[in-house]
């Protein structure tokens, strides 16, 4: 099976536990049911993947995001691999958010490749391709021996931030290696670019060096992939009102708000966080500022496409 052959059975979307109100927008979107399946626990935890209905021949869609916990990977592979066992044509992954992503380089002695091994994984279990949204670095897509269609969440922010009266917009990469995204940004909403200068003592910690750009008097939007303990951009937003910013708004694909994120963002000045349901947050992670948008029709749309033959690159600036 090559991944590239119409299945000649219709589209089956077949879903794991990770996210299961994106799961069912995504149902609804395509206009078909979740594929009945039985995910339960033995006793010591180990994860049980049975599929209840029949799916020989058929485009199987398999959607999972792979954040934590490690179980998560887990499920997504056996889904893969019962799917492959019982004969799907066809096996998408569909990784709302692509886990152990950032460990995609080693940067130090005797570290794993953890973004590889997880590429592996998906392939070996039997997957045929791959839909990702918003990578950590673009070149992981390399990492997988199948097809990948990696998708963008921009459309949905540009859409979101084009309905407010910004005020001579500055987007703002918190790094360097986020440019080329604010970039974009920047081109779609008619703004100019800045970029922080910012040093990482250790992981999930960081300072801000210096800002590179005019920002005193603007409005501000900090642009990212993810927001994790949000060190970075609370830093960031704070150098930025020093510098006389105005309102200062954050956008980021994949909402993990780990450890002290909530508190760190509540109390920084920003104005609003705006992320995407890529992964779930529950209500004891929302607060006040944050907005929650959805890649549900971007996703389904996409399935849509790749099940049907067609060119999913429209979908990059829509």
């Amino acid at each position: 099976m090559d991944g590239l052959s119409v299945p000649s059975h219709g589209l089956k979307l077949l879903v794991g536990s990770g996210n299961p109100a994106l799961s069912a927008e995504i149902a609804s979107s395509l206009g078909v049911d979740q594929a009945k399946a039985t995910i339960t626990r033995f006793a010591d935890g180990e994860i049980f993947v049975r599929i209840d209905e029949n799916v020989r021949g058929n485009d199987v869609f398999i959607l999972q995001p792979t954040n934590p916990p490690a179980e998560n990977i887990m499920e997504l592979l056996l889904l893969i691999d019962a799917a492959k066992r019982a004969s799907a044509a066809r096996i998408t992954c569909v990784m709302p958010y692509y886990g152990y992503s950032r460990q995609d380089r080693k940067d130090q002695p005797r570290v794993a490749i953890g973004a590889k091994l997880v590429a592996n994984m998906i392939v070996t279990a039997g997957a045929h391709r791959v839909l990702g949204l918003d990578f950590h670095q673009h070149q992981l897509q390399g990492f997988f021996d199948v097809p990948v269609d990696h998708l963008y969440a921009a459309p949905v922010f540009v859409s979101h931030y084009r309905k407010k009266n910004l005020h001579d917009l500055v987007v703002v990469a918190p790094d360097v290696g986020s440019a080329k995204m604010a970039r974009g940004f920047a081109k779609r909403l008619n703004g100019s670019l800045a970029i922080i200068d910012k040093r990482r003592p250790k992981p999930n910690q960081s300072e801000v060096v210096n800002v590179v750009g005019e920002v005193e008097g603007r409005d501000c939007l900090l642009t990212d992939d993810m927001i994790d303990t949000a060190g970075t951009v609370s830093e960031a937003a704070r150098a930025l009102k020093e510098l006389g910013a105005k309102d200062i708004y954050v956008c980021a694909t994949h909402a993990l708000l780990s450890g002290p994120a909530v508190k760190r963002l509540s109390e920084a000045p920003i104005t609003e966080v705006t992320v995407t349901d890529t992964v779930w947050i529950p209500e004891e992670k929302r607060f006040p500022q944050l907005t929650v948008l959805s890649v549900g029709e971007l996703l389904s749309k996409a399935i849509r496409y790749i099940h049907s033959e067609q060119s999913v690159s429209s979908l990059f600036e829509q």
